[in-house]
């Protein structure tokens, strides 16, 4: 039986960067960092507050075959890769601490039926939603971002 999902993929041009990023910017702690045979390198990050959820920043290359890590690398060189939400208390506050770090945004945040969105991009070019839910009607706040 599934129980959860626990492992997510976000491809990086430079792992060490991405690292950087996840970690000191939006304040994510490393789970795992070791290299493998051919120097095949496995990172994952997750949230402190979600350890079961790791994020694997993972290089274009093996398994993918040449071709499918070819368009991997010229989606992120484009920035047209995409994937991530993250769940803020406080979309507008937590843009103006990103902003402050540096962090490229492609969309400051905006009204959405489902609450407060803004959109980044990481140091690769992966695009990351920020949302802060809006309250339901039921009085809970609605699924995940």
């Amino acid at each position: 039986m599934i129980t959860n999902v626990s492992l997510v993929t976000v491809y990086c041009l430079d792992q060490d960067e991405a690292r950087d990023f996840y970690v000191d910017v939006l304040g994510f702690v490393v789970r795992t960092d070791f290299t493998m045979g051919d120097g095949y390198r496995w990172l994952t990050v997750s949230h402190p507050n979600q350890p079961e959820l790791q994020i694997t920043l993972m290089k274009p290359g093996p398994p993918l075959d040449a071709e499918a890590a070819d368009f991997y690398r010229r989606q992120l060189e484009k920035g047209q890769m995409g994937g991530l939400g993250l769940r803020v208390d406080d979309c507008r506050k937590t843009y103006q601490e990103l902003v402050a770090k540096g962090v490229t945004f492609l969309q400051e945040p905006a009204e959405r039926p489902y609450g407060v969105e803004a959109v980044m991009r990481d140091v690769s070019g992966y695009w990351l939603v920020l949302v802060e839910p809006k309250e339901s009607e039921h009085g809970g706040m609605p699924g995940p971002a």
